[in-house]
This record gives C-alpha cells, structure tokens and sequence, in this order.
C-alpha cells in the first residue's frame, strides 16, 4: 500500500471526487516541500490559497481548515514528502490534498529557450495551464531543459513552473513583468533582507543578459538551480550567487501546520 494520500476535505479521496478537477480545471493550488512535519513558508502558502479563493470564487476557507487538512495529509505517511493543496468549486469550496515523494529539482546546470508567452491571471498558481507543459516540451525537443517567458515588450517573467532571479555581481534582481511570485520567492526574498543582501526590481530583456553575472530559476524544490543560457545568451554559473539564496533560505524556520 502506497504511504501516500489524496484526500478530499480531509477524507480518502475517490474518482468521483476528483472528476470535478479533471473535467474543469477551474482551480488553484500551492505546492510545498514538507521536511520532517513541517514546512517553510507556510503563512506565504496559506495567504496565496486565500487570495487565489478570493479572486476566482469571491470567497476563501480559513485557514486553520486548510491547516487542519494538511496534518491530517502528514498524519501517517512520511516525514519528508511533496505536498500540494488544490482548491476547487463543485458546489461549496473543496480542499484536495496530496502527498507524494519529497523532491528537490534538477541538479543543473539549465539552459533555458526563450519563448513570447504571457500567463492569463498570472499572480494566480493555477491547475489546467496547457501552455506550461507545452512549451516544457517543445524546449526539450529543442535541446534545451526548460522555457523562459517573455512578454509582448520583451521583458522575461518567469519560466514554466519556475521563477527566474539575477544576479549583477552584488545585487540579486528580480524580474519586473507580470508573474506568478512564488511562496520559495517570498521566503528568499524577506530573508535576504534580513542578512542584509541588496535586492532590486528590473525590467530584463535578453539583450541585458550579457551584462548580469548569473542566473538561477526556483521554485518549492529548491531556492536556486543554476541557468547557464537563456535562448542565445550565455550566463556565468555564479556559484557564490546560488550560495547565497540556499543560504538566505535555509534561515527560515520550518513550521508545523
């Protein structure tokens, strides 16, 4: 029997359960790392859940019952595992919690395709985006490991399940376009502030890449994955860089749900 779960509010969850979701797609979500029980980030996963719930459907749970669903989630199955919350509306809002093997991302580094793509609702982390999933692959059909988003003005957001950050020798610079802003974003970004690392907001185009010292993309797997090519430009791997945001995100506490 498999130690992982899915469950519906709490409950095992059946295939009539989750036919709403394969059939609609109308939903969002927040993915996290669970280490031991616990979790970093956690106020930055419950505010996304609430936020999304509010713009797609007018209303959010509290957060203690998401809470709740996820301690029931961890209750038996392993200390470490990847756990993601689903929040849908068939009726009244629905909690679909699943756990499966903890992960940590590729180990890089990644050379990245650049594709013009703009997410609709993009501050939302949202199920059923086809696009992702396609241009991921036309990518690797293409040599690369992954794709990059660019906007209509050429301005790169975010990759496809992933958020881009850069590095100029001394500060870290985070992309100015339209994005999702991941929970592991969050984490590193108040963190860094706390060490005292300097951080600014950038419009980045491909034509400014040569003049940055590093690139890394992250998401809940990881706080940074080396790129070492954004379409036809070529990026230092910057070591010092990625040590940096591991770093800055290993001082934030895991919490328990």
């Amino acid at each position: 029997m498999s130690p992982y779960v899915a469950q519906r509010n709490g409950r095992a969850a059946t295939a009539e359960d989750l036919a709403p979701l394969a059939f609609t797609g109308f939903a969002h979500f927040t993915a996290m790392q669970v280490r031991d029980g616990r979790i970093r980030g956690l106020d930055l996963h419950l505010d996304r859940l609430r936020s999304a719930s509010l713009e797609l459907f007018g209303e959010a749970l509290p957060d203690d019952r998401i809470r709740s669903y996820v301690r029931e989630a961890l209750k038996s199955g392993p200390a470490d595992v990847s756990l993601t919350v689903t929040i849908h509306l068939p009726g009244d809002l629905e909690v679909l919690v699943r756990t499966r093997p903890p992960a940590s991302g590729p180990a890089g580094p990644l050379a990245l395709t650049a594709v013009e793509h703009e997410r609709f609702l993009p501050a939302i982390k949202q199920t059923g985006e086809t696009a992702k999933t396609y241009f991921r692959r036309q990518a690797v059909a293409e040599g690369f490991d992954d794709a990059a988003f660019a906007d209509r003005q050429g301005r790169l957001s975010e990759a496809t399940i992933w958020n881009l950050a850069f590095w100029d020798g001394d500060t870290v610079v985070w992309p100015e376009a339209a994005l999702l802003r991941g929970t592991t974003m969050g984490i590193v970004q108040r963190r860094l502030e706390g060490l005292g690392v300097p951080q600014r907001l950038q419009e980045v185009t491909l034509a400014d890449l040569p003049g940055l010292g590093g690139a890394v993309v992250m998401n809940s797997w990881t706080p940074g994955i080396t790129v070492r090519r954004i379409g036809p430009a070529p990026l230092p791997e910057a070591p010092s860089f990625v040590e940096t945001l591991h770093r800055a995100y290993e001082t934030e506490p895991l919490v328990r749900p």
